[in-house]
Parts: structure tokens; C-alpha cells; sequence
């Protein structure tokens, strides 16, 4: 039995501790917005945030998560930055078939926690592991820029 804490929020895991948080986010606790993609911790579909730092779910055990905080792609609309992010994905159309961009908001989050100002190469460097297979990098780009040009 594993305690997580995600969204602010305590749940109780039942699961192996090898378990990848993503399984627990996806099937025991029905938060969806975290993605599986390949499963090896190549294309950051399944980014969130784990002690402030973005991670691979997929590949993350839940025992490696226990005692930390966990934020996912449905606490963004709460935080000033993820909703920034959001808005500035919503304005300049950044999804297409939108399948990785939860993955991408949480990098792009992250990186502008840490990072409010970030040059291209900055942005280039922050999302080189999440990839988007209809190649909406050029607008995602813009949408990073846009989100730390905003205020509030």
C-alpha cells in the first residue's frame, strides 16, 4: 500500500511498488489526461511533475512517487503558470490531434517555473523528450514564449 499525493489530494495505492505511476494515475484513480505513449520514457506523453521536476510516469515507479507531491496535467487549470501555458496553447491552435500535448503543457509548465524568460535554445533543450508526431513544434514554441510574456 503506497500513499501518493496528487493534485493536492491523498489517495491510498494498492498496487505492487514496481507499479509505473502512470497505471495508478490511468486505472486505479481514473485521471486520463496523462498519456501512454511509448512506454519507455521516450516521448513524454506521460510527463507530470513530481516534486516540482518533470518526470516519465510510465517508467516511474509509484514507490519512487510515495511522500511526494504529484501534479498532473488536470491540477494546470489551478496553477498560474499551467493556466497560462493553457491559454497560450488555446490561442495560437497549438494541438492538432492533441494526443501528446498533455505531456507537452507539463514540460512547458515546468520549464517556465524554473525558467520564466527561457531562450529558444532554453525551450529546445526543456522539450527535446517530448515528441509530437504531427509536428506542431513551431507553435509550440510560440505558445511557450507567449505563456512567459503573460502576466498573472
Amino acid at each position: 500500500m503506497a500513499t501518493l499525493t496528487i493534485n493536492g489530494k491523498q489517495h491510498q495505492i494498492d498496487l505492487p511498488d514496481d507499479t509505473p505511476l502512470l497505471w495508478a494515475l490511468r486505472d486505479q484513480l481514473g485521471m486520463t489526461g496523462t498519456k501512454f505513449g511509448c512506454g519507455m520514457a521516450l516521448c513524454g506523453a506521460c510527463t507530470v511533475h513530481l516534486d516540482g521536476q518533470p518526470i516519465r510516469s510510465c517508467v516511474t515507479p509509484i514507490s519512487a512517487a510515495a511522500g511526494k507531491p504529484i501534479a498532473t496535467i488536470e491540477s494546470m487549470a489551478d496553477d498560474s503558470i499551467g493556466k497560462r501555458v493553457q491559454k497560450a496553447w488555446m490561442d495560437l491552435g497549438v494541438p492538432q490531434c492533441g494526443y501528446c500535448q498533455s505531456g507537452q503543457i507539463m514540460s512547458a509548465t515546468a520549464l517556465l517555473k524554473t525558467t520564466p524568460h527561457p531562450t529558444d535554445e532554453q525551450i529546445d533543450a526543456a522539450m527535446s523528450g517530448n515528441i509530437c508526431r504531427c509536428g506542431t513544434y513551431t507553435r509550440i514554441r510560440a505558445a511557450i514564449k507567449q505563456a512567459s510574456a503573460a502576466k498573472g
